[in-house]
């Protein structure tokens, strides 16, 4: 399993945008499980379980792990393909209007934590669309640097906070003096997006 795995591909979003597959990747983040074990922990058949995994292997957000005989059957058991889930939904087209109320609605739920260790926030749909779309062009990195987060991310040496500031060190120097430049520009830009959403005191 990778410590942290971006997800791009319009499939993979149109698969989280179900409730259901969510639960599922939040168990097998957890721990690695059978689809009947799934289907205890979510009440359901194992039937409507398995055909959620099956889509959700298909669409890279699970694997198989192992595979055991039960009696006269073969039992696969299975677990998220990463620990943590990046959405970067890219910038707003008729396409990526699935992925995009995706990146709105982890969004949402990162306002309400902030709320909850103390921040005093107002905000709206359109504010959240706003703010999306601003960390959107700050997503949108100046070089393809997948490959070496990969590398990265597959290191054991490090931990996850570790291996989240070497991709940041290995993104700033990838950076021409002019990329970065830009690359401030858009970090002023979500940080003001950001700062409106501050209740004003009177």
């Amino acid at each position: 399993m990778k410590a942290v795995r971006t997800i791009k591909d319009p499939l993979a979003f149109q698969l989280l945008a179900d409730e259901t597959r969510r639960k599922i990747v939040y168990l097998l983040r957890v721990k690695e499980m059978s689809v009947s074990q799934l289907a205890s922990e979510l009440n359901l058949t194992p039937q409507a379980v398995y055909h959620h995994v099956k889509k959700l292997v298909k669409g890279g957000l699970a694997e198989v792990t192992r595979e055991e005989r039960c009696g006269h059957l073969i039992e696969s058991h299975y677990r998220a393909t990463a620990e943590l889930f990046n959405l970067s939904h890219g910038k707003a087209s008729a396409q990526s209007l699935r992925s995009k109320q995706l990146a709105k609605e982890q969004m949402t739920k990162i306002l309400e934590a902030l709320e909850k260790a103390g921040f005093a926030l107002e905000y709206d749909e359109e504010k959240i669309s706003q703010l999306v779309d601003v960390q959107s062009e700050q997503n949108d990195c100046c070089h393809d640097t997948s490959r070496l987060e990969n590398i990265i991310y597959e290191m054991n040496d490090l931990d996850l906070l570790n291996k989240k500031t070497a991709v940041s060190l290995a993104k700033n120097l990838k950076m021409t003096d002019e990329e970065f430049q830009k690359e401030h520009e858009k970090r002023k830009k979500f940080r003001k997006a950001l700062m409106t959403l501050l209740k004003k005191e009177y």
